[in-house]
């Protein structure tokens, strides 16, 4: 499918840890705007001190507009055009560069956007212990903190009011259970371009789990045509334990995704009441005898080959592959996970493709 363009992302980082130069956090912006006109930040694990690493390497990473002398700009430039933080969940692999730079980047206040149990978390943080309280609920308070506003599982589309051409809808999802507070949640974010109506899927850490069926659901009349990007954690390679995932992902639980994703597909596309796949006999009808029967949702019948092609033209980018940083021989770990992911989901034959997130990569949707 060809990318026309709606919005850009630049991925600032992508990783899952323990290297801590290279953490979940990326620039998204209308394509058709430049970067100085507004950014709106999805997480911040890496920051302004990652960024700046990639424009030593390349100034010109932030050139769109192909003058002569190239438009460029530093880190800290950068910064300050962003008008707010969209954040997932409140793990420091998430918000760290976010605490480092309160108070200290320019341009205009930027909000915090996540849901109010996560923005609980993060004033933990800037209570004047761990950090100076440099982030407010009040609209009326100094300029340079950040604004507390929460997002709601309301099914609905929240128009940021710091860029107000992009609207997002948060979903809560699974990421793992710690034996003080029970469950611990994250967020999956539906991320629209108000002026196209495109838009893209992105997860924060998640793990299997009765939530993120919900996220599908949602997203599945949607592909290709409106939605046809999607960000999905897979943190550990196959040989991982299943009981040492810690609410995370790994190939298989994400081939597994990958294809209750098509099966929601599939749903959507069924002629209304239909059960059957598509190539399959259909059934008679036969009265029934009883009475004022319970209603019964319908479930499809997958016969062989039935979710063939069915996510064609999606693209999946895999992110927050954990490195390992012994400094023994073979391939970067993120490699090796793509690579299995790929291998797995490319054998169900559902057309989609994967790829992998790499830091300093510009993306359009």
């Amino acid at each position: 499918m060809s990318h026309l363009g709606s919005l850009d992302i630049f991925v600032v980082g992508s990783g899952g840890g323990p290297d801590e130069t290279n953490l979940s956090a990326y620039l998204v912006k209308p394509c058709n705007a430049s970067w100085e006109a507004g950014i709106i930040a999805l997480e911040a694990g890496s920051g302004q001190g990652a960024l700046n690493q990639l424009l030593l390497r390349n100034p010109d990473l932030f050139n769109t507009t192909n003058t002569a002398p190239p438009a460029r700009h530093s880190a800290s430039e950068i910064y300050s055009f962003v008008r707010g933080f969209l954040l997932s969940h409140a793990h420091l692999d998430h918000l760290q560069s976010l605490v480092i730079s309160a108070g200290s980047l320019s341009g205009p206040r930027k909000r915090l956007y996540a849901f109010k149990e996560v923005l609980n978390d993060v004033e933990t943080i800037f209570g004047d212990r761990l950090w100076p309280n440099l982030a407010s609920w009040d609209q009326a308070d100094e300029d340079y903190k950040y604004l507390y506003t929460p997002l709601y599982n309301n099914g609905k589309y929240h128009k940021l009011e710091s860029f107000p051409r992009i609207s997002v809808k948060a979903v809560p999802i699974d990421h793992g259970h710690y034996e003080s507070s029970g469950q611990y949640d994250s967020s999956a974010f539906f991320i629209r371009d108000n002026d196209s109506g495109k838009e893209f899927l992105f997860f924060g850490d998640v793990e299997t789990g009765p939530r993120i069926v919900n996220v599908w659901r949602s997203a599945a009349p949607k592909i290709p045509n409106q939605l046809d990007t999607i960000f999905i954690e897979c943190s550990w390679p196959s040989s991982r334990e299943d009981d040492r995932l810690y609410g995370h992902l790994k190939p298989e639980r994400l081939r597994d995704e990958v294809v209750a994703l098509a099966k929601q597909v599939y749903a959507t596309r069924l002629p209304t009441g239909s059960t059957q796949a598509s190539g399959s006999r259909t059934r008679p009808h036969r009265k029934k005898q009883k009475l004022n029967p319970a209603p019964v949702s319908p479930t499809p019948v997958f016969e062989p080959g039935a979710l063939h092609g069915i996510l064609n033209g999606v693209r999946v980018f895999v992110i927050h592959c954990k490195e390992q940083l012994d400094g023994g021989p073979g391939q970067p770990m993120k490699d090796l996970i793509v690579g299995q992911v790929k291998a797995l989901v490319d054998a169900e034959k559902l057309g989609v493709e994967i790829l992998s997130a790499d830091q300093g990569m510009h993306i359009r949707i």
